[in-house]
């Protein structure tokens, strides 16, 4: 795929502001703008950009609901009920759940986790799970990362005397579920300062007034930030404000001293002896952990992140990551049999939004295949499939379009929905997926604007390869952690030439492996272009090009940086 460049050359007023930033910073004036450009302007408003504090955290009493859900945790703990955390079977919803459980735990033993299946029970709060809470005696559900639209389901569980506190971050609906207290910024009635927390997040927020109302010392809910950093990351919400906190800490804690379980799937990964990234978490360490929910049950992952023993734990985390396998080897035949219906379907290439279905589609991989043919074909994308008379699915965006506002238009056609504006899920009639697919497409087309429907790369600044110096580097990693709101700076550089050394790498030769100059330097810089082997012709042709990419450690070179290539286009 090749991006439409983005790129503003900077006013004199732009200029002279960046400079001045940059001097009491004593950072590169074109770190300085990067700065201004995140509305950071102020040496003060930098310092707490550079080294977030976790005395800075919000105040978890501001959010709504938050003094009765404290009050009934204790009531629960003081009458001796048994408590049950009950959460979804993704990333966030286990870590959230592995939170609060390892966290209660230290002071209340009555105490119990529950993760439905995805396959037997479905989203959030099922039949299944509220019977195993009368049969083992539970008086109050924690429930995480789910249960804001639960307003049957937990009208039920008041009838058999459970009580339920939401730890949630979704949508709400209209009306909310009759719970003891609804704990979610996104409440249109919550004025809580920050409306972007995962479902580990309020998870946090709830524990941390916890610990506050029984003089708990804040410093034992810093071992568990490690769970926030992976929901933070794995979720993909705003890596700003309080988020940037949580997952600064978290990342801390992940690198020095992790959980027991996440240091077992460190391991697995091959990890161990690096420096932990948020890219790390999204492409290594949450896929291990969803994967046990999407291929068999999410229990297992929670099981995983909760052990004591490291050796348990690793024998666990390996069991995971062949579970992992068997998910990648599914995604990439149910990507396969997708595209070949895209191509088949002449009216998909000229819609601006893709909806697919087939029967045989594995439930727990849906949503990376709507993911994956979103990046192909850049449009909004429902991919479901069969579930008895039901389709249930997974939703994908693009950047700037809410597809959780398009699945809402058509709500009378669904039993079920929600999620996020980049992410939904949601349940319909098998026999309604027409009707669904027509009135989908057209909401997309009505409201998609023209760029939104071209691959767009944002170039935060131009540098030639003498300014990539070690210093550089090394200042642009104090922007991390890095994440939606607060992405990896991509830069360019105009008219380098391969050094003639470049080459294809790949078990199906799709990378091009990087030695480059260009006319500023005598410095050969090397870099990886992942997926991006048509360019190697042109590459090798000796002609000049135009790069853009992001900088990174060399892993295999150390105190080497390298570039990451995220387009490539000929010099015109």
């Amino acid at each position: 795929m090749h991006f439409k460049w983005n790129y503003t050359t900077p006013t004199p007023e732009e200029e002279t502001a960046a400079a001045e930033l940059g001097e009491k910073l004593n950072i590169n004036k074109t770190l300085a703008r990067l700065l201004i450009k995140r509305g950071i302007t102020t040496e003060s408003e930098a310092k707490r950009f550079f080294r977030p504090q976790l005395a800075d955290l919000i105040n978890p009493f501001l959010m709504k609901d938050m003094y009765v859900a404290v009050d009934r945790l204790n009531d629960a703990m003081g009458r001796k009920e048994r408590i049950l955390v009950y959460g979804d079977y993704d990333v966030d919803g286990c870590t959230a759940v592995a939170l609060v459980y390892k966290f209660l735990q230290q002071f209340y033993s009555n105490v119990d986790y529950y993760i439905p299946d995805r396959y037997e029970e479905g989203y959030g709060i099922s039949e299944k799970g509220l019977k195993y809470a009368l049969e083992t005696g539970v008086k109050l559900i924690i429930i995480l990362d789910c249960g804001i639209k639960a307003v049957k389901e937990i009208e039920q569980a008041q009838k058999l005397g459970i009580d339920f506190i939401i730890c949630d971050h979704h949508m709400p609906d209209d009306v909310l579920p009759p719970a003891v207290a609804i704990l979610n910024p996104k409440r249109p009635d919550d004025t809580y300062p920050f409306k972007h927390l995962c479902g580990c997040g309020v998870g946090f927020k709830f524990m941390q007034a916890f610990a506050k109302n029984n003089a708990i010392p804040f410093s034992r809910l810093i071992p568990l930030l490690d769970f926030c950093a992976v929901s933070i990351a794995a979720d993909i919400v705003p890596t700003t404000d309080e988020n940037r906190i949580l997952a600064y800490h978290g990342l801390k804690q992940l690198n020095q001293n992790p959980s027991v379980g996440l240091k077992a799937i460190i391991d697995i990964c091959g990890l161990s002896g690096r420096d932990i990234t948020m890219s790390d978490i999204v492409f290594k360490i949450g896929p291990r952990i969803n994967a046990s929910g999407r291929m068999e049950n999410g229990k297992e992952s929670v099981d995983l992140l909760v052990e004591r023993d490291f050796q348990n734990a690793l024998s666990q985390a390996r069991h995971i990551d062949q579970y992992n396998e068997q998910r990648k080897d599914i995604d990439k035949q149910m990507t396969e049999e997708a595209n070949q219906i895209v191509s088949r379907l002449e009216s998909q290439k000229h819609q601006q939004s893709v909806v697919l279905y087939d029967e045989n589609w594995k439930k727990g991989v849906v949503g990376i295949v709507a993911s994956r043919l979103t990046e192909i074909y850049f449009r909004p994308t429902v991919v479901l499939t069969r579930d008895g008379d039901l389709a249930t699915g997974s939703a994908r965006s693009i950047t700037g379009f809410d597809v959780y506002a398009a699945i809402k238009s058509c709500r009378d056609l669904l039993m079920n929905f929600g999620g996020h504006t980049y992410a939904a899920g949601l349940t319909l009639k098998w026999a309604d997926i027409p009707e669904f697919r027509k009135r989908f497409q057209q909401y997309v087309e009505e409201h998609i604007q023209p760029e939104q429907t071209e691959p767009t790369l944002n170039i935060d600044a131009l540098l030639d390869f003498k300014d990539i110096t070690k210093r550089l580097h090394n200042d642009l990693k104090r922007f991390a952690p890095f994440g939606p709101d607060n992405p990896k700076p991509v830069f360019a550089t105009l008219g380098v030439y391969d050094y003639g050394t470049s080459k294809v790498v790949g078990r199906e030769q799709e990378h091009i492996k990087l030695e480059l100059v260009d006319s500023k330097s005598a410095d050969v810089i090397g870099g990886i272009a992942f997926g991006q082997s048509a360019s190697a012709r042109y590459i090798k042709s000796k002609r000049s090009f135009d790069i853009a990419y992001t900088i990174e450690d060399n892993v295999f070179k150390r105190n080497k940086v390298q570039l990451q290539i995220e387009d490539i286009r000929p010099n015109t």
